[in-house]
């Protein structure tokens, strides 16, 4: 899952990278309003959280400018407006969850994968493809009811497609879902993961759609 934090406060977005890196999401980070619309008119993400009192442009009129472009990106916003007014127009605008400055981690965290679940269309913490199990808030992998143990970025490409059972991702796309802008990817990183993967799960649970990509699940290539 990659997510667009926009936060002017430096020590406040360092810690939530961290965070959420540390729970297995790609975060690209950006400054001001500005920078945001342009980032999220250029990019794909699955996820923008949101701060409000942004340099250069107010992340309501962000918001408002995001949802006129037609981009339905889900959006969480992080304000310490914590006026009634404040979260009702956030929310009218196309917010799909408003959290109050200060807060938990862990609770952003919660809300993160509520909003992740929504987008799955599922109803509880779960990923499942036969007889895979993914616990998204755990970050614990199952494969016929036993628990295996995968890296990091392994994680990430596992749930990345069972997400999306039979769709056919590009390694471009696989890349953009576990690495950050300025990260460096080794030419063969995508296909080291998936090999990985198959030798701890079973050969043929990822497929190779030649010349395309890679997906999981059963339709013929």
């Amino acid at each position: 899952m990659r997510i667009l934090l926009v936060e002017d406060d430096e020590s406040l977005a360092s810690g939530l990278k961290l965070a959420l890196g540390r729970a297995c999401y790609t975060v690209e980070h950006v400054g001001d309003g500005v920078a945001a619309v342009a980032a999220l008119e250029h990019n794909a993400f699955d996820l923008a959280i949101l701060d409000l009192g942004l340099p250069r442009l107010d992340g309501i009129d962000v918001l408002a400018r995001v949802r006129r472009a037609g981009n339905a990106v889900p959006v969480l916003v992080l304000s310490a407006r914590d006026a009634v007014r404040d979260r009702i127009v956030a929310l009218d605008l196309g917010a799909d969850d408003y959290l109050i400055k200060p807060f938990d981690v862990d609770e952003l965290l919660a809300r993160v994968r509520v909003l992740e679940r929504r987008r799955a269309g599922l109803s509880v913490n779960q990923l499942r493809f036969g007889d895979l199990a993914l616990d998204l808030a755990g970050m614990a992998v199952s494969w016929k009811n036993q628990p295996i143990d995968l890296q990091h970025r392994e994680f990430m490409l596992l749930r990345r497609l069972v997400e999306q059972p039979n769709k056919v991702f590009t390694r471009s796309e696989l890349e953009a879902s576990l690495y950050g802008w300025g990260e460096g990817v080794a030419s063969n990183a995508i296909d080291v993961y998936v090999h990985h993967v198959r030798r701890k799960t079973d050969p043929d649970l990822i497929k190779t759609v030649r010349g395309l990509g890679y997906r999981i699940g059963n339709l013929a290539t």
